[in-house]
């Protein structure tokens, strides 16, 4: 089966606004569970290791759905979000693709974040599936193609 690395934010705070922030539950939780379904390995890696900090308005009521109810209930699952990897002792070799779940913290520790714009660099090299959702699509702003051209043309952070 295929293994799957997904990297999170370790982020927790909005720009200076002193709002709380993180990754966005569903951008992680609904793409989780239809690959662990399916079968595949799932590893999580953030830049600090650990906890990585969850968007508190991610768990509003609004924002729920079938797939963020059964994180909400899902112990094993939120015991293995509290220990993720430290990006920098991931190894792109190790997987089949990666993942870049949502959520406004992605915008302050992945873009320019040394590890993680090697590690995409390294998938898109391999020609290994790279993917990101929402505000973590911001990581692919500085990767590179395999003739070191940049992955996303005409970005800027």
């Amino acid at each position: 089966m295929p293994n799957v690395l997904f990297v999170l934010t370790s982020h927790n705070r909005l720009g200076d606004t002193g709002q709380p922030t993180g990754f966005w539950i569903e951008e992680f939780a609904a793409p989780y569970y239809r690959l662990a379904d399916q079968g595949v390995t799932i590893t999580l890696a953030s830049p600090q290791g650990g906890q990585p900090p969850i968007d508190p308005k991610s768990a509003l009521p609004d924002f729920q759905t079938p797939a963020t109810e059964r994180f909400n209930h899902d112990s094993a699952l939120q015991a293995k979000l509290a220990a993720t990897l430290k990006l920098a002792e991931v190894n792109a070799n190790d997987f089949d693709a990666v993942f870049y779940p949502g959520g406004h913290g992605p915008l302050w520790d992945l873009v320019d974040n040394p590890h993680s714009i090697a590690l995409i660099d390294a998938f898109v090299r391999a020609d290994k599936p790279v993917g990101a959702v929402c505000h973590a699509s911001a990581a692919l702003i500085h990767a590179h193609q395999a003739d070191g051209k940049p992955l996303v043309a005409n970005a800027s952070a």
